[in-house]
């Protein structure tokens, strides 16, 4: 009864309607899983043990966890505070982490995607703006390698047990989000496509992605790359096939008339690593495929300083945003130094955070490292304690 209720649901909604229909399925999701206030908690943890600023979490107990990496990054090694530690949830160093939006809160979503406009544009256009190290490194490596589509039972198994999986755990260990085998195999037969990566005769990768229509714009997603042992293992292997595999997608979505490639979701955080890697690959940053987000309401002391240390991304609307600080007695060759990475295309706005004489030569330098894009971000200057 679900399989031919999907499949007629398949076949009379539009793709861009079905997108439109998951989309809001998953926010309602997790609205109503957000509205469970029996599971929620309340814990404080400190960034780093010096800091001067407290996190007062609010929300459910299994998402402390993503509210650390948000505020914190990976590496994070919080400190707990304990109760007679702690200050009062008014005080000046507090920022509040809630999983229920509050008034002057950011919505900061927990994940974004790095998407790469390709209307019009050709391969070499879009390449032109790769450093010199990766635009050489794909000239030498690329010819080293080609992409077969998996499409017998036995190909799809493999890739999921000895690539897809074993990677992801590699990466994240148990706790690794998977997709499961029915997934990787009805993603391969019927709404999406599995490639096999070859070196020679060798399977070294996969690429598992999907079409995805946004009102009238057809993006080429990808899921998930897999790996065999051999070159995940190997960091320099590793990261060569990488950079193949995606530049590979790449030209599929060119080849195949798409109007985006989507490089995939990554932790929506300005420091995180792999946006940095996606963002030197000409991935704009995009909501799409996030449905979930953390309320944070920033101290009313230090804000320069916090975020100085935590740059956040926000969402107004359907609009992303940028907020940076420039905190008091920092020389300008350390702002430029602090947000030498921190340039996204896809941003709406950028707020700044800081006294008026606080970083005025970054700003400008800013405005021109943009000025260069089809919609620049605007510039708000917030003054901050």
């Amino acid at each position: 009864m679900k399989a031919n209720l999907v499949a007629v649901v398949r076949k009379h909604v539009s793709p861009a309607m079905r997108y439109e229909i998951r989309t809001a399925l998953n926010k309602l999701h997790d609205i109503l899983g957000r509205a469970c206030f029996w599971r929620w908690e309340i814990a404080r943890f400190r960034l780093q043990q010096e800091s001067p600023f407290e996190i007062l979490y609010v929300g459910r107990k299994q998402y402390r966890d993503v509210a650390k990496v948000l505020i914190g990054g990976k590496s994070l090694r919080d400190s707990p505070v304990a109760p007679d530690q702690a200050v009062p949830a008014a005080s000046s160093h507090v920022v509040v982490v809630s999983e229920m939006p509050t008034s002057g809160a950011l919505s900061v979503p927990h994940y974004l995607s790095a998407v790469v406009p390709l209307l019009g544009r050709s391969l070499e256009e879009i390449t032109a703006r790769y450093d010199s190290e990766l635009r050489r490194s794909i000239r030498k490596h690329r010819p080293l390698y080609w992409m077969k589509q998996a499409l017998s039972d036995e190909e799809i198994a493999m890739a999921d047990k000895h690539l897809l999986r074993a990677y992801a755990t590699a990466r994240q260990g148990e706790h690794a989000a998977q997709f499961s085998t029915e997934t990787v195999f009805r993603l391969a037969k019927t709404v999406g496509r599995l490639d096999l990566i070859m070196q020679g005769d060798e399977v070294v990768g996969c690429h598992l992605g999907c079409e995805i229509t946004r009102g009238t714009k057809r993006y080429w997603s990808t899921l998930r790359f897999g790996y065999c042992e051999a070159v995940f293992s190997d960091a320099k292997k590793l990261k060569e096939a990488n950079s193949i595999n995606t530049y590979m997608a790449l030209e599929w979505a060119v080849e195949n008339g798409f109007d985006y490639y989507d490089i995939g979701l990554c932790l929506a955080r300005p420091d995180d690593g792999l946006l940095k890697w996606k963002r030197r690959r000409g991935g704009d940053i995009d909501s799409l495929g996030n449905h979930a987000y953390m309320f944070v309401r920033l101290p009313k002391t230090g804000t320069a300083k916090f975020l100085w240390d935590t740059p956040l991304f926000a969402v107004e609307g359907d609009k992303l945003t940028l907020h940076l600080g420039l905190p008091d007695g920092a020389s300008d060759d350390e702002v430029a130094s602090r947000y030498h990475e921190m340039v996204f295309g896809g941003l709406h706005k950028i707020y700044l955070y800081g006294g008026k004489s606080s970083g005025e030569l970054f700003v400008e330098t800013l405005r021109s490292r943009y000025a260069n894009l089809q919609s620049p971000p605007l510039m708000e200057r917030i003054p901050s304690n």
